[in-house]
């Protein structure tokens, strides 16, 4: 079994602070995407390396305390691709995919941090190029091998991934040109939204604003996915958002694949 779990720290050492570590520990992950990391490859040694024996791979952002991806793995990978070869978003640090080759199978795991728009015009454009980007790339990708995406995507797909759709329609994340996206990377490109295949019911959410009783309400949005390739997805056992403690603003999505690296 391969159990494989993904969380936007907002901060590396903010989450540790709040137990992130014995977490780690405690669900005994194969693997684990990380987001928001905020910190830089100095901050990480000796601290962040491995964390619950699985050993760490990063994209760092080139400004400080802003954006980074990593995966922790047990097994050590056969290949480490850094970046999507665009100059814009890998020096945000935005993607870290992690590959597991056999002459039988060829497997990647990939992190990866979509931009928000939230803050303005200039970063929801940043965002829709990072989307075109996306698509062919994941068109490229899955012509050549199986994969699991995991990540913050920053996009709620449909009414049921969030609590207030009505008054989000014109907000980032749940805009038509975001949705839309989302459609045809699952309809066209053919990836499979793993988690929503394993549970259809409505209030699951990942991310709950700081703002407010969001949290304590359940106000929240479905913002971190498991987007696979279908012959993986059809491997996926069973899914929980892990709600018992708090280490970020988001909640950690873990899914059990029927699967070994």
């Amino acid at each position: 079994m391969l159990r494989l779990v993904t969380l936007n720290l907002n901060g590396i050492r903010s989450a540790a602070n709040k137990g992130f570590e014995a977490f780690a520990e405690r669900i005994a992950a194969d693997c684990m995407g990380v987001q928001e990391v905020k910190a830089q490859a100095a901050d990480i040694a000796g601290r962040f390396d491995s964390v619950a024996g699985m050993t760490g791979h990063f994209h760092f952002a080139e400004k400080k305390g802003y954006s980074g991806v990593g995966l922790y793995a047990r097994k050590t990978p056969s290949d480490l691709i850094v970046g999507i070869g665009d100059a814009e978003f890998d020096a945000e640090g935005r993607y870290v995919e992690i590959r597991y080759d056999t002459p039988k199978r060829k497997l990647s795991l990939i992190s990866c941090y979509f931009p928000s728009g939230s803050s303005g015009e200039e970063r929801q454009q940043a965002k829709f190029r990072f989307l075109a980007l996306m698509a062919p790339h994941l068109i490229r990708l899955k012509a050549e091998r199986e994969f699991i995406l995991v990540g913050d995507i920053n996009i709620a797909h449909k009414e049921i991934d969030l609590k207030n759709w009505k008054s989000n329609q014109k907000n980032s994340g749940f805009l038509p040109e975001e949705r839309a996206w989302m459609s045809h990377a699952l309809d066209a490109i053919g990836l499979v939204d793993v988690f929503r295949t394993l549970n259809p019911h409505p209030e699951q959410y990942t991310w709950w604003s700081n703002r407010g009783q969001a949290w304590a309400k359940n106000v929240g949005w479905r913002l971190d996915y498991h987007l696979a390739t279908p012959g993986i997805a059809t491997k996926a056992l069973r899914e929980h958002i892990y709600l018992q403690e708090r280490f970020s603003d988001h909640a950690p999505l873990v899914i059990d694949y029927d699967l070994t690296l």
